[in-house]
């Protein structure tokens, strides 16, 4: 595909992310150098995002957009419904969309790959009508997302999301949930469910048996009666696959239906957004996304 030079992109940068406040400046030079004409917004709230996508959808030739995974997904719905492709500057603490797709960390590096213009279609997943990259999950979430606060992300990257999942895990129980896939009824009891897109997690968490073009959600159910017992799950983390853990279950299919006794939060990349029962669906090859042409 020829260069992307003289196209005009809605610009989206969350100034709040990790880095967004520090380098929007930077990637605004580094893009109008490749010679994009940038239409500047900076995000505000989901809603917002998404109306901006659609108001420029006949004025725009794609989206780039910067900050974190939470910021993507809050541009998701808009990507989906317009079919503008994105382009993604990392500059969040974990990234896990960007590092499955292999684009770089680095300001210069990411914007040379939206500037030669290889893109890939990518899968999505949806819960309750919501889209999600990477994933969605349920159990830990609304404790995570009570306790690991915007200035520790800031400030400590990745090693805070670590240090909250383990004091979350001190305090947590386990649950009962019934999943219905293919037909099938499997009744657990778990300490969290997460419903995949992607191969990477929180930063620290990465899954060799998922991909995110296979047209399939991959579901991780956390299995153990105690928090301590997740060190049972470490070998797993270390070789990135779950297939005969110990501890973590795993089931994969195009559509989960998942009920629990009580309703429980769900959040989807990072941000809390509905609640169970829920049912996840994957969205084939539903958005185009700029990646290194090795990919």
């Amino acid at each position: 595909m020829a260069t992307l030079s003289g196209r005009r992109a809605l610009f989206c940068v969350n100034r709040k992310s990790r880095r967004g406040g520090q380098q929007i400046d930077e990637a605004e030079k580094i893009l109008r150098d490749y010679d994009f004409s940038l239409i500047e917004s900076p995000t505000q709230s989901a809603d917002e995002v998404i109306a901006l996508i659609r108001r420029y959808r006949n004025d725009a030739d794609l989206v780039i957009m910067g900050g974190g995974d939470g910021t993507l997904n809050s541009g998701a719905d808009g990507l989906v419904e317009t079919k503008l492709p994105l382009g993604i500057l990392p500059l969040g603490t974990a990234n896990d969309l960007a590092k499955t797709l292999n684009i770089p960390a680095t300001l210069p590096e990411a914007c040379a790959v939206i500037a030669a213009g290889h893109y890939r279609p990518v899968d999505v997943g949806r819960v309750n009508g919501k889209y999600f990259f990477n994933e969605a999950g349920c159990g830990l979430s609304k404790r995570m997302a009570r306790h690991l606060s915007k200035g520790d992300k800031s400030i400590f990257g990745v090693l805070a999301v670590a240090a909250s999942g383990l004091r979350v895990l001190q305090s947590a129980r386990p649950f009962e949930a019934e999943i219905r896939c293919d037909d099938k009824v499997t009744q657990i009891r778990t300490m969290h469910l997460m419903v995949g897109n992607g191969q990477n997690f929180g930063g620290v968490i990465s899954s060799s048996d998922a991909k995110i073009d296979d047209s399939k959600l991959d579901l991780y159910s956390l299995e153990i009666e105690e928090p301590w017992e997740v060190i049972k799950a470490l070998p797993d983390i270390v070789r990135g696959s779950y297939i005969d853990s110990a501890v973590v279950r795993v089931l994969q299919g195009r559509e989960f239906e998942i009920r629990t006794k009580r309703p429980l939060a769900v959040d989807t990349d990072g941000e809390i957004t509905t609640r169970t029962p829920a049912i996840f669906r994957i969205v084939p090859r539903a958005i185009n996304i700029f990646v290194p042409a090795s990919s």
